[in-house]
């Protein structure tokens, strides 16, 4: 970890969790330098050892702000993240089994594209969600802000579904050689609406304000005590158990499927344990160094003392399960994933379709992906080294579990 504070320049200093300079971008520096102007920032600018540019905020930053909210540091995704789930299946027990549609991991990865919708496509028909229900009982709460009423009827349709990008559902198989399953998928079109609404809200008020966070800086902010900052925090705060349900909505699905075909194919008693959902773009209240302050996470997870996590690399490498070790210079956080190296432009450029597609089946990895053409843009090399990544934050973290893919599905 290095940090970058320069006395006349800056207000706060900026602790990057990679071990020098070069190893970050320079629209990221530049990023980190107008986070650390923030007059309502507390202690410091944190980024993680994934880190790259965002929207306003970098990817893998992590800021505490007294007493306001800014929605482009909590980001578009509202409440993406992970889950993940263990077996006690061997994965050497399946691994060469036959079916009707060819091995059986290809059958798994085959019947989810057809039950878990991808990329931009949602349901035909609506779907159960509790989460949605208890948002139209509470319909008084939400029904100031007209323009999003819409994505509350949406969201039936978009619950259990995976989207595109660098979500993904995988079969993984740990270091034990067990069976695992983890995805990653967020609140689909419904955060990226609340996002953009209260970014243009808090950008009317900012200048209606004189405010001293200048406008190209793309963090426009909201008081907490605010109607309106009030009201974004009842729509994130929906945003993300619309996303924690969608991501537990598709491992029920992908649990069902394995069932199916572990039932039919094997005289094995499928159980599973260990279950893990835990976002990585929030924003939320937590006291330190002595003040309540509002920790804003955008690509990075909580890591309170013994809390476990996920952290996924690109498909084809390792991810990891970890253990928080609540290092409070970091305000309890770690980093949600590798980073990308190359923009996705960049890694198209860079990358083959055939590279890639390559690749992975030497690496025996079954990909489900409808359209390949832009399957170069979540190529492993795009990504960093998750192994760089994990050593840079062993402060922070535990490594309790380290998986590979076996096989994935992509948007």
């Amino acid at each position: 970890m290095f940090v970058m504070y320069e006395k006349d320049a800056m207000r706060l200093p900026v602790k990057v969790w990679l071990e020098d300079k070069k190893d970050l971008e320079e629209t990221c520096r530049e990023q980190a330098y107008h986070l650390a102007q923030l007059p309502f920032l507390h202690k410091w600018v944190n980024l993680m050892p994934d880190t790259h540019a965002g929207m306003g905020m970098p990817i893998g930053g992590v800021i505490a702000a007294e007493g306001v909210i800014i929605p482009n540091a909590v980001g578009v995704d509202i409440g993406c993240g992970m889950a993940y789930t263990e077996t006690n299946i061997p994965l050497e027990a399946i691994r060469e089994i036959q079916t009707g549609n060819g091995t059986l991991i290809q059958a798994v990865i085959g019947d989810i594209m057809r039950n878990v919708p991808v990329g931009f496509a949602h349901h035909k028909l609506g779907m159960p969600s509790y989460t949605m229900d208890r948002a139209l009982e509470e319909l008084n709460l939400y029904e100031e802000d007209a323009e999003l009423l819409g994505q509350l009827e949406a969201g039936y349709f978009q619950i259990g579904t995976l989207g595109g990008g660098n979500h993904f559902i995988e079969l993984q198989e740990d270091d034990q050689g067990m069976l695992a399953v983890m995805i990653h998928s967020g609140s689909r079109h419904f955060g990226k609406s609340v996002c953009d609404y209260f970014h243009y809200k808090a950008r009317q008020l900012n200048q209606k304000w004189y405010s001293q966070v200048p406008d190209e800086y793309r963090l426009a902010f909201l008081p907490v005590d605010s109607p309106e900052g009030r009201q974004y925090l009842r729509w994130m705060q929906l945003s993300m158990d619309f996303a924690k349900e969608n991501r537990e909505k598709m491992m029920l699905a992908v649990k069902a499927i394995l069932e199916k075909y572990i039932g039919k194919y094997t005289e094995l008693d499928l159980k599973f344990s260990g279950d893990i959902n835990c976002h990585h773009n929030y924003a939320s209240l937590e006291t330190h160094y002595g003040k309540e302050v509002w920790v804003h996470r955008k690509g990075a997870v909580r890591a309170e003392n013994g809390e476990l996590a996920v952290i996924p690399g690109a498909m084809g490498s390792y991810s990891y399960v970890v253990m928080g070790k609540g290092n409070q210079e970091s305000f309890c956080s770690c980093s949600h994933g590798a980073g990308r190296k190359y923009s996705r432009k960049g890694a198209m450029e860079a990358f083959s379709c055939e590279d890639v597609i390559l690749d992975l089946r030497k690496q025996g990895v079954v990909l489900g992906k409808k359209g390949k053409a832009d399957v170069a843009e979540e190529s492993r090399f795009a990504y960093k080294d998750i192994d760089q990544v994990m050593n840079a934050q062993t402060d922070l973290v535990t490594p309790v579990k380290r998986l590979k893919t076996v096989g994935v599905v992509k948007g």
